[in-house]
């Protein structure tokens, strides 16, 4: 709890330290709304000094695109309100659209571009010709406040991305390694469900933290490409895992785990137990005589071959490569922890090739209804503004394109919506407090700073905490308002006092207007908006599968488990807010994402082979691909029995060839597709012992 309180104080002082530093600069050089740079230098610290630097780049991009735009749209449609609203209410659309479709760090450059425009042309709107002098001032106060946090976050006691990252990384891996000991258990443990799920979450947190990597300053930062390899092998544990978790439950289910796969099911385990103390060369070395175990134990695949014989051969196989996933994960933290570039093992290098951009799932519906959301706030606010005449209009419009950008991307925004609104009426009577009783009494910058101190230091502190974040930060905009920072004080104790608190309330009652006004529209489209948003995430998958099961093009299994994985994350916290089980075999989006790894490997088996092994795989392709294009959410209809004789078809007709490799190779894929797609279907039944073996050509790929 102390060490906790440390390091809320010191993210603190430095929030504090970086915003006085940039009101002083903005106070010195004579801008005239000291405030924004006051704000911005809040708004954009963080507790990672890396991240701090990245967002405080894409934010002056943002600063700086939405300045053009707002110089570029007012001049030609300055005397014609309606086009005028109508121009800034199509950029905002456009700009939370790409930010909704972008899901990274960077969708921050997006959302900051569009209420910038806002935030220069609403309270300036009666003064069209002053518009480029304002948007320059915008931008040279949000530089400050941004170049002044970046530099203190940077530069005094930063808090290393890197380290935060290395740990999270070395953490996630245990994590996993806990998680395939709980699958390899032949008792099935039910929270391994929930476990698996996490996984998936932790994988998108470890692509998001990398996009920050090259910002880092205190330290030598890792390689995005090593962070990106882990990614990938870390996602290929969760087919894997589930794969072995459901050949045990089948085989224990018949009566059929033979003692020595349970052996050696329970030394995997101890061998898991041992990774994080092992060295690599001791974890390599015991691996492969763990490997050479599962290619002793697993059975031959031939013509004759029952179902619990396939099923063996599968658990044995994939148990092989789960191994071989688990030293790979242990090999990349390693190389993260140096700041060596030479490899750390003789595996690295052929883990970095061809990494890139880890694919994630764009949901263009939810995009384009949040791009609506924000046109139709523009345009009702807008309407609002005109007929009531009111003075302080602008500064409500304003505030209403920050809110409906902040929240657009959220499934329930009422959270966060009702934490504006108290810390924003906390502020007021912050405000109140000091305009009209503290800062009177004050002269100069000095003692401004001492002022404010207490509780910009206390709200500093809690938004180190998330669970006080919500409302600390829209306090502390309250208090960076234009009436209490600014070269002169309203409330000057005179017959101006009440023309003063006029303006003020006037002023505070715009903000929680605007809060409300968000909150109300946003909450229109998002009626039923969670639910909507799991039927898109389970439907762009299935639509994945469908369109990806038959191309002839060599497959992208990675991009695929990526993507995959990024659907899950995205899809269990909204099973949760809805009450559902995300177990539920209607919303096991794991089940589809072995489907689709199946689908890659009998794709890249179909490249590999010979034309007159082509049928097969195509018939079982073209009906998996079929009955996935046919699904729909609220009624998951089981697979076409056609189909399953397709599979079986397939399966003799892979036994029967003469290659054992091509054999294996074929039957482990359609062992998925079967389990997956018919998991209470009757054993397969195996070959008439009178049929030969089939000559079946090799493959002309080479060995798998």
């Amino acid at each position: 709890m102390a060490r906790w309180g440390i390091n809320a104080a010191l993210f603190s002082l430095k929030c504090y330290a970086g915003a006085m530093l940039a009101l002083y600069i903005a106070f010195s050089i004579g801008l005239e709304r000291p405030y924004w740079a006051f704000l911005t230098a809040y708004i954009v610290s963080g507790p990672l000094a890396g991240a701090v630097v990245s967002k405080a780049l894409f934010r002056l991009i943002g600063t700086f695109v939405g300045a053009v735009a707002a110089v570029a749209l007012v001049p030609p449609l300055v005397h014609s309100p309606p086009l005028l609203v109508l121009a800034m209410a199509t950029w905002l659309g456009l700009c939370v659209f790409v930010s909704l479709l972008d899901r990274t760090p960077r969708a921050y450059m997006f959302v900051l571009a569009g209420y910038t425009a806002g935030l220069i042309v609403w309270p300036t709107v009666d003064a069209p010709t002053h518009i480029f002098l304002i948007a320059s001032l915008r931008a040279q106060e949000i530089a400050i406040g941004i170049l002044c946090s970046a530099l203190v976050h940077a530069v005094v006691l930063p808090n290393s991305l890197s380290a935060f990252l290395l740990a999270r990384a070395d953490a996630i891996v245990h994590d996993a390694e806990a998680w395939s000991r709980d699958t390899l258990d032949v008792e099935p443990c039910h929270e391994v469900e929930i476990e698996r799920r996490r996984l998936a979450q932790d994988i998108t947190e470890l692509h998001q933290l990398s996009v920050h990597l090259p910002f880092e300053t205190s330290r030598p930062a890792p390689r995005v490409r090593v962070v990106r390899a882990l990614q990938d092998n870390l996602s290929e544990l969760l087919p894997l895992g589930a794969a072995i978790a459901d050949r045990i439950a089948a085989l224990r289910a018949q009566g059929s785990l033979a003692d020595e796969d349970a052996a050696l099911l329970a030394d995997m385990r101890g061998w898991m137990e041992r990774l994080a103390t092992a060295s690599l060369e001791e974890a390599g070395a015991s691996g492969a005589a763990l490997q050479a175990r599962c290619a002793g134990l697993e059975p031959e695949v031939g013509p004759h071959s029952d179902w619990l014989t396939l099923l063996r051969m599968s658990l044995l196989a994939r148990l092989a490569q789960a191994v071989d996933a688990h030293i790979n994960a242990r090999v990349l933290v390693r190389q993260l922890g140096t700041l060596d570039r030479r490899p750390v093992s003789p595996r690295v290098p052929a883990l970095l090739e061809g990494d890139g951009e880890r694919p994630l799932h764009r949901d263009y519906a939810g995009a384009l209804r949040g791009a609506a959301g924000a046109f139709i706030t523009i345009v009702l606010g807008s309407v609002v503004w005109i007929e009531t005449g009111w003075s302080d209009g602008g500064t409500f419009l304003m505030l209403a394109g920050v809110f409906l950008s902040l929240f657009s991307a959220m499934d329930n925004s009422l959270p966060p919506v009702l934490g504006f609104f108290k810390g924003t009426f906390i502020a007021a009577v912050a405000g109140a407090l000091y305009g009209f009783a503290i800062l009177p009494m004050m002269s100069g910058f000095p003692e401004l700073a001492i002022s404010l101190a207490p509780c910009l230091l206390l709200l500093g502190a809690m938004l180190a905490v998330p669970r006080f974040s919500g409302f600390a930060m829209p306090a502390m905009l309250g208090l960076g308002s234009p009436f209490i920072v600014s070269e002169s004080f309203g409330a000057d104790l005179a017959p101006g006092v009440p023309a003063s608190f006029a303006g003020f309330v006037n002023g505070q009652v715009a903000q929680l207007a605007a809060v409300l006004f968000s909150m109300v529209l946003v909450r229109l489209f998002q009626t039923a908006g969670i639910e909507h948003a799991i039927r898109r995430t389970l439907r762009a998958g299935w639509l994945d599968i469908a369109e990806r099961a038959n191309r002839m093009s060599a497959p992208d299994v990675r991009g695929w488990i990526a993507r995959m994985l990024d659907r899950l994350a995205l899809l269990t916290p909204r099973l949760m807010a809805t009450g559902k089980a995300p177990g539920e075999p209607l919303y096991d989006l794991l089940t589809d994402l072995r489907t689709g790894v199946a689908i890659g490997e009998l794709r890249q088996l179909r490249l590999d082979t010979a034309a007159e092994l082509h049928p097969p795989v195509t018939e079982v392709l073209s009906a998996v691909g079929a009955y996935y294009r046919r699904l729909e959410p609220d009624a998951r209809s089981p697979a076409d029995p056609e189909l399953l004789a397709r599979i079986d078809a397939a399966l003799q007709r892979f036994c029967g060839v003469a290659q054992q490799a091509l054999r294996r190779r074929a039957v482990l894929p359609l062992i998925t597709l079967r389990r997956n797609l018919f998991p209470d279907a009757a054993p397969f039944a195996a070959a008439s012992a009178l049929v030969p073996p089939a000559p079946g050509p090799s493959l002309s790929g080479g060995q798998p």
